[in-house]
């Protein structure tokens, strides 16, 4: 949306809208976590592949967290200078907004950051279908989920490249998809983790009797010659 529509809009939603942008940005930094920690989860710590993947989708992580704290320390003054500005401000304002949405959100946030937590899908798909370390289903559903949310790159090329194809649903299903495999993943293993750490079941079967001893006969008297 072009800097009159979005400037204004965000001036009226007040503080409240910038902690919320806040809020959300450090909620989805939190993430950086299980990403870092899954290597060692599915007992691979060792495994170049996902060693690689793992740095992969922990700067996935770190780009859009740049993007969506562009909503509170660069978006906020901005939209505060248009509207107060005059025409001239408004116009300065205008191409810092542009400048500033198609480096941090578009190219950071949007591109590079999907991508790369696109490739980190793909590649823990891969090591799930290969390995068998968790459910095959997770990885099919992880590749399936990863190509539509690629899909979603047209849309973002849009902005700078006009004629890319562009499908509207890619964004809205592709994000939500891979939301909902994250948390089926994070649900298989807390399961497969509970599930290794209980104790083994008491067993229910009949002890044997105990053996008792014959006794032994008298010795014999001992015969005198």
């Amino acid at each position: 949306e072009p800097a009159d529509v979005v400037l204004p809009a965000f001036v009226a939603g007040g503080t409240s809208l910038v902690w919320t942008w806040f809020a959300t940005a450090w909620t989805y930094a939190i993430l950086l976590v299980p990403v870092l920690l899954l290597p060692a989860a599915l007992g691979r710590r060792s495994d170049p592949v996902l060693r690689a993947a793992t740095y992969v989708g922990a700067t996935s992580v770190v780009l859009s967290l740049i993007g969506f704290l562009r909503w509170v320390f660069v978006v906020p003054p901005l939209a505060d200078s248009y509207v107060a500005g005059d025409a001239t401000a408004r116009a300065a304002v205008d191409a810092a907004w542009t400048a500033q949405h198609q480096f941090g959100g578009a190219l950071l946030g949007e591109h590079l950051g999907q991508l790369l937590v696109i490739g980190w899908s793909v590649t823990l798909s891969i090591v799930i279908l290969r390995s068998r370390v968790l459910p095959r289903w997770l990885g099919v559903t992880g590749l399936l989920v990863s190509a539509v949310y690629l899909l979603n790159q047209g849309d973002i090329l849009a902005t700078a490249v006009p004629g890319s194809p562009v499908w509207d649903l890619a964004g809205l299903l592709g994000s939500t998809g891979w939301g909902l495999w994250i948390a089926a993943l994070g649900v298989v293993l807390l399961r497969r983790s509970v599930g290794a750490g209980e104790p083994a079941p008491e067993s229910t079967s009949v002890p044997a009797p105990a053996t008792v001893p014959a006794p032994r006969p008298p010795a014999a008297a001992a015969v005198r010659n």
